[in-house]
């Protein structure tokens, strides 16, 4: 199993098969649009704009479970991110990142790299990178900037 292996839905409802992300440098996020990390879209944003060409995708799935700061509709969550951040990149349909309904793509990345807090995710915006060969090759806490990550992408990118 890898991350190509899996289905998800977008904030569109439209099923994605991650396979078509096969040579692509991912970088996965569970967000929230009411969060203090919120601001990080915009840092996101500029790595997409950056690197996107390149070979890089953002993946973001807005998730609710921590102080329920992801409240809306995906077509709400869609708005509020491209009005007030600029965001191109895919968004995906809100899913659950731990516990009995967490989606089986984080039971898989999580359990490929551990964070501070053993496999579960700590909050909003935490962050797994993804090589071109589908390796989940890092895992970085709610706290790290986007802008933290660029030469680490750059490597990946080649």
């Amino acid at each position: 199993m890898n991350i190509y292996d899996f289905k998800m839905k977008d904030a569109k409802g439209e099923e994605v098969d991650f396979s078509v992300y096969k040579g692509k440098v991912l970088l996965v996020v569970n967000t929230a649009t009411g969060c203090g990390f919120t601001p990080q879209y915009a840092g996101l944003q500029d790595l997409y704009d950056k690197y996107g060409e390149k070979g890089l995708e953002i993946i973001d799935f807005p998730c609710n479970q921590f102080g329920h700061q992801a409240p809306g509709t995906e077509d709400e969550i869609v708005g509020f991110c491209q009005m007030r951040y600029g965001v191109t990149f895919r968004q995906f349909a809100k899913i659950e990142v731990n516990g009995k309904n967490e989606a089986p793509i984080y039971t898989y990345l999580k359990s490929q790299k551990s964070g501070t807090f053993g496999r579960r995710i700590k909050w909003n915006f935490s962050k797994f990178l993804v090589d071109r060969e589908g390796n989940v090759v890092d895992r970085f806490a709610p706290t790290t900037k986007p802008e933290k990550l660029e030469e680490k992408i750059k490597e990946l990118l080649g």
